[in-house]
């Protein structure tokens, strides 16, 4: 009876499969407007997922549906982070209920759309594209960023911060976690004694992909074609059963080494060699577009790491890996990218690549002058592809590419000596300022427009303040040190939630781990007139002589002569650019430091929240701190001038911030691939 049954299952499963083959005579360019949203780094927490062990209940919510239990992180937490853990959650369920508006079909995640592969939040994602899928058939195609997973295999791990009851933290960890092993709970008498869950365990790449496999990771009858970087079977037509069977876990992996890619690309002195999982894959989900999800996670094993080959202690993280990685330990996917790249076009598909790493620098030409200023080490520089990375990758054929992983808005363009262009489109996340996604839609097989949606009102994003506050009169009560600014939950809607996250980011991290502590220093003192004088100071001058200049206490009379000449001078430069110079007085070094990361964090989106003067006054600082720093260098032997004048990094620091607004279009815009054009849409 058992055999009768699973023969007609698989009867049936044949006729259904060879039913949705593509026709191999019909035209497989797309004639029709397609258009796919891209939403990486959604860092979803499921804030209302239960616990199965039910160890850890939660705080009392009311919600629009009735009482609930929210699991969600501490307040301070969040604002130590570059992502937000638990209002994305609202923002997630804003974007793609806008998306179901458009009648828009294909979502791209192109990584970390999970915080760090926990079963928890897997299975509330899960749950909700399963909804979207099945309610208004959109289709989701998910590529793996480095918080899932965070290491190959799965692990134990946990959080310090969830919030607790009374406002104090509740730190929550798995099973085998040290905290929970040793049996001793206790870990800071200003927080909750710790609760043990495997539901915080960190998965590898088996149970995620298991997880998502019905979007994107695994084929689909419906789908027009699909493989792997390992299948066999590359042929123009899609047949379902083969691609199932050449698309299992076991058959998708690969081997690294420490020092670089295994198999065949292996030389004779590499060691510590695993194979691991890779989920990229190429999916046709209509006829005539390819989207090309790439895995560029790279775990590079450790030196001497102890064999086991699923101990996840063994392997680095994938976080500052990226595309420079890539390159060295999986050459193999190079090799793969450039054959797909040359059968779509043979076949006359639309290709677009995503994956959660840019393949082009991301910092608008600013890298070498961010490097000197605040050190090679800093502003995440090490996650910056190398000139020699995108040249390889764009050898490759590939035109278009969307990323994610810096929770920034940016265009890159790298063009080759060879000709060849390459479009890097870093998209937004919704849970750091700005919240946005983009929107690709194919005019043509050759014209792409690309539009950037800004996701500002978000119904129920305040729903936790409540606890928040309880948090905050706690912190107040033990006179916690930084406390956060209670302000932001004043905020009305959620971009301005998430302007008040990077400012006070950039209070409590930003400012004191990455910038220059004279710089910083120097800033908090001053507003944007003091520093147009001194750009147009001619005399080296101390941190200690501007703070007294400033308080009209400086001793040294021919300095104080300098200043006043250097104000009548700014007056007379403002005054020629149509400018006062107390309309510079209006700002401050601090605003100055919260627009340097909004222009950082949102490109040419930013200057919606920066007023059109103030980035005037910006504009006009970078040019007089140029002159200033020019006449310097003309006027003094170069052996003997301090090696770092003021004048000099306040200049560097104005060029950086103007140079963030952008170089190329960010917000709305069309790609000629076939010209490697681009042009602003308005």
């Amino acid at each position: 009876m058992k055999f009768t049954h699973s023969l007609l299952l698989l009867s049936s499963l044949i006729v259904f499969a060879f039913s949705c083959q593509a026709d191999p005579q019909k035209s497989t360019t797309a004639t029709e407007e397609i258009q796919i949203a891209f939403m990486p780094d959604i860092h979803f927490h499921d804030i209302y997922g239960q616990f199965s062990d039910m160890n850890f209940s939660g705080l009392p919510t009311p919600t629009p549906h009735g009482p609930r239990q929210a699991s969600i992180r501490s307040m301070r937490a969040q604002l130590h982070s570059t992502r937000l853990f638990n209002e994305n959650y609202f923002a997630l369920l804003a974007a793609l209920d806008e998306i179901v508006k458009r009648k828009i079909k294909y979502v791209a995640l192109p990584g970390d759309f999970s915080d760090d592969g926990q079963p928890l939040h897997m299975r509330g994602l899960k749950t909700i594209l399963d909804r979207y899928h099945q309610q208004y058939g959109i289709e989701f195609f998910a590529a793996p960023g480095n918080h899932d997973p965070t290491k190959p295999f799965s692990h134990p791990a946990g959080k310090m911060d969830y919030l607790g009851t009374g406002g104090k933290e509740q730190p929550i960890f798995s099973l085998q976690h040290p905290v929970c092993a040793k049996k001793s709970h206790v870990i800071d008498k200003q927080m909750h004694a710790a609760i043990c869950s495997d539901d915080v365990q960190e998965l590898g790449y088996k149970p995620i992909m298991d997880f998502l496999g019905e979007h994107g990771f695994y084929p689909k009858a419906s789908y027009h074609y699909f493989e792997t970087p390992y299948s066999s079977d590359k042929k123009s037509h899609y047949d379902f059963l083969i691609a199932s069977r050449e698309a299992q876990f076991e058959n998708r992996h690969y081997e690294i080494c420490h020092q670089g890619s295994g198999g065949r690309y292996k030389q004779s002195h590499y060691s510590d060699c695993y194979q691991l999982a890779d989920s990229s894959y190429l999916v046709e989900p209509t006829p005539g577009l390819w989207l090309l999800a790439i895995d560029a996670n790279v775990y590079q094993p450790k030196q001497g790491s102890n064999g086991d080959k699923q101990d996840a202690e063994n392997f680095s993280g994938s976080s500052d890996a990226g595309y420079n990685k890539v390159i060295t330990h999986k050459t193999h996917l190079l090799e793969w990218i450039t054959d797909v790249v040359q059968r779509a076009q043979a076949q006359h598909k639309t290709l677009i690549a995503f994956s959660h790493f840019p393949m082009q620098e991301f910092y608008d030409g600013a890298s070498d002058d961010i490097a000197q200023l605040m050190g090679e080490q800093k502003f995440q520089l090490g996650r910056n592809p190398s000139t020699t990375t995108s040249k390889m990758l764009a050898d490759t054929g590939l035109k278009i590419h969307v990323a994610g992983h810096m929770h920034i808005n940016d265009t890159g363009v790298y063009r080759s000596d060879n000709g060849k262009v390459l479009f890097n489109i870093q998209a937004p996340s919704l849970a750091a300022y700005i919240p946005a996604y983009k929107i690709l839609t194919i005019k043509s097989d050759q014209q792409i427009e690309v539009e950037t949606i800004v996701v500002k009102d978000v119904p129920r994003f305040d729903e936790l303040f409540t606890h928040y506050r309880a948090e905050w009169n706690y912190l107040q009560s033990i006179a916690a040190p930084d406390i956060w600014n209670k302000e932001i939950l004043q905020s009305k809607n959620y971009h301005q939630f998430t302007e008040w996250h990077l400012r006070e980011l950039a209070r409590l991290r930003f400012l004191p781990q990455e910038w220059p502590a004279d710089i910083r220093e120097l800033l908090m003192q001053l507003n944007g007139a003091q520093l147009l004088v001194i750009s147009q100071l001619k005399t080296d001058i101390s941190l200690a002589q501007i703070a007294a200049l400033i308080d009209n206490q400086a001793q040294d009379k021919t300095l104080a002569g300098d200043w006043q000449i250097a104000t009548k001078q700014a007056a007379s430069v403002a005054k020629k650019n149509g400018l006062l110079l107390d309309s510079f007085a209006t700002w401050t070094g601090q605003d100055l430091s919260v627009d340097f990361y909004r222009l950082w964090s949102a490109d040419q989106l930013a200057l919606r929240d920066i007023d059109p003067q103030r980035f005037a006054h910006y504009e006009l600082l970078a040019q007089q701190f140029f002159l200033s720093t020019a006449d310097h260098a003309a006027a003094r032997n170069l052996t003997d001038r301090p090696r770092y004048l003021y004048q000099e990094k306040l200049g560097k620091l104005l060029k950086i911030l103007v140079q963030f607004s952008g170089d190329a279009p960010s917000d709305h815009f069309l790609l000629e691939l076939n010209t490697g054009k681009i042009k602003p849409l308005h």
